[in-house]
């Protein structure tokens, strides 16, 4: 997910308008001067304030090799990009401190091409005046910058800048279709139901599945039925022992969810976002397996058995479980290698 930092200067009156719009637009972190740090604080909870004097995270100008020393993991350190030997600075920077904070007043673009390709430790951040060069630092080399810190002129400003950053940090998921070649209830077991603090819509789910390099899309309860009210806030996801992919390439298990985590969201076509976890219940029901094929690989997963539980087929519809047949195609998602607690690797591993 890409940061969002956001730059105050000026005293109380001027700024307080500015951190207002900041904290209802969920920016990661305000850079605020030391006189205006436990204020910010005061107005909202939860908001991460970066300062040279105080704050969560405390901003280092670094100048010189000497001055790494005092680096730690929870700093930024701040770089002026003005000669090659800065970007070396900034590298080794990044193997100490959390964040590297660059900036630049001629080049701009080399620097941080130079510094995306190389730097492997310490997010990347760099200076952004306007919503073109917030574009344009996104997207450098494709991959872009870790974060931006964004310098805006009005309070609304905020708000079209973390747009931005939301479109930059969608990730996209290769969704396939699989076949269906078997399905089997296999009585009772607990399930997991996933209560998002949003709303989804027609088309969005879940990927879970038994296998951690295999997901199938699990639709959310958005739909109208004679059984029960529509819940679009939820996912009836899965028994207890199931994957479900969350932000950042990463998996958890089901039954480790809870209020609070973030899960990814996915749709139809793939594109996804990340929203968070409200509440998780857990609650034993007759469950069915269901084993998909593709090139060759079987996957499966294990859903309540009920008409409720949705799956997706490769036109992008919904298709309950209790209509599921063998032979039906269904949207998945199929990784190569492994996880090790939930991090994805490069293995031979064989799961059934």
């Amino acid at each position: 997910m890409k940061e969002l930092w956001v730059k105050l200067k000026g005293n109380w009156e001027k700024i307080k308008p500015f951190v207002t719009t900041a904290l209802e637009s969920g920016i990661d972190v305000l850079v605020a001067e030391k006189e205006n740090v436990e204020k910010i604080k005061e107005l909202g909870r939860g908001i991460k304030v970066a300062s040279e004097g105080g704050g969560e995270i405390k901003i280092l100008k670094i100048e010189k090799r000497e001055d790494l020393k005092n680096l730690k993991e929870k700093d930024c350190a701040l770089i002026k990009i003005d000669r090659k030997e800065k970007e070396e600075l900034a590298v080794e920077a990044g193997k100490k401190a959390g964040w590297v904070l660059v900036e630049s007043e001629d080049w701009k673009i080399i620097p941080l091409e130079n510094l995306v390709a190389r730097m492997k430790e310490g997010k990347l951040l760099a200076f952004a005046s306007d919503i073109e060069e917030i574009k344009l630092n996104l997207g450098v080399l494709e991959k872009g910058v870790d974060g931006i810190v964004f310098l805006p002129n009005v309070p609304q400003d905020i708000k079209r800048a973390r747009e931005i950053l939301n479109q930059f940090s969608k990730e996209k998921i290769e969704l396939s279709p699989a076949k269906i070649v078997k399905i089997q209830p296999i009585g009772m077991g607990d399930r997991v139901c996933v209560d998002t603090v949003a709303i989804l819509k027609l088309g969005e789910g879940l990927l879970v599945g038994s296998q951690s390099n295999g997901f199938f899309l699990v639709h959310s309860e958005t739909l109208e039925n004679p059984y029960v009210e529509p819940r679009p806030f939820r996912v009836n996801a899965g028994a207890v022992h199931s994957y479900v992919k969350v932000p950042g390439g990463k998996t958890k298990y089901l039954c480790e969810i809870k209020a609070g985590d973030k899960v990814l969201v996915v749709d139809k076509n793939g594109e996804s976002r990340e929203e968070v976890v409200g509440r998780v219940k857990i609650e034993r029901r007759p469950l069915i397996l269901i084993e998909g094929e593709m090139k060759g690989k079987k996957i499966n997963v294990i859903l309540q058995n009920a008409e409720t539980i949705s799956l997706v087929k490769k036109q992008g519809s919904p298709l309950s479980v209790s209509k599921l047949k063998e032979g039906d195609e269904v949207l998945v998602n199929i990784e190569e290698g492994g996880r090790h607690f939930g991090i994805k690797v490069k293995e031979k591993l064989l799961e059934k």
